[in-house]
Formats: structure tokens, C-alpha cells, sequence
């Protein structure tokens, strides 16, 4: 798995200074994560149920298209801002 001269290289290239004890620790630490890695990918899925399922995130999404008639709203708009002009709100100028 992970040897004592590929923490020695990471460290290099890292630019990162560590003691001896802190390189025997950090291989131990990633054998056995690479271990628990491994025994993860070793066990068997299979196909998940619909019970199994629940809870499972799932996006839903509608058919692009217009979803009301163009223009259907626009009054109702209009009328509830506090300044119009025409068929426009009328806002403050922010731009010069």
C-alpha cells in the first residue's frame, strides 16, 4: 500500500516539514484508510429496491414552455406598484 518514501515525497512536494514519528504516524493512518477504501469497494450493491429508495433526492422538472399566457399578470403588476407609467413601473434612476 503507502511506504515511508511516498509520505517522504508528498512532503517534499508539498514543501510541508515533518518529523519521523509524524511520517510513521500519517502512513499508518493511510493504510488504513486505503484499507477501509478497499473493503467498501469489495462489497456488493446490487440493484436497491423502491423501499430503499425513500428519502432519495430526485429532481423534478417540468416540460420548458411558457407557463401562462404571455402578458397574463401584467396588470395585476402594474396596479400593485406604487409609481406607474403606462404599462411600466416607473422606479427611481439609479444610473447617470
Amino acid at each position: 500500500m503507502i511506504e515511508r518514501k511516498d509520505i517522504d515525497k508528498l512532503a517534499e512536494l508539498s514543501r510541508v516539514e515533518m518529523s519521523d514519528s509524524e511520517k510513521d504516524g500519517i502512513v499508518k493512518d493511510l493504510g488504513s484508510i486505503l484499507n477501509y477504501i478497499s473493503e467498501i469497494q469489495q462489497v456488493a450493491t446490487g440493484e436497491i429496491s423502491e423501499e430503499g429508495r425513500i428519502g432519495m433526492v430526485k429532481n423534478v422538472m417540468r416540460e420548458d414552455g411558457n407557463a401562462y399566457a404571455e402578458g397574463s399578470h401584467t396588470k395585476e403588476i402594474v396596479e400593485s406598484a406604487p409609481k406607474k407609467e403606462g404599462n411600466y413601473i416607473k422606479v427611481k434612476k439609479i444610473l447617470s
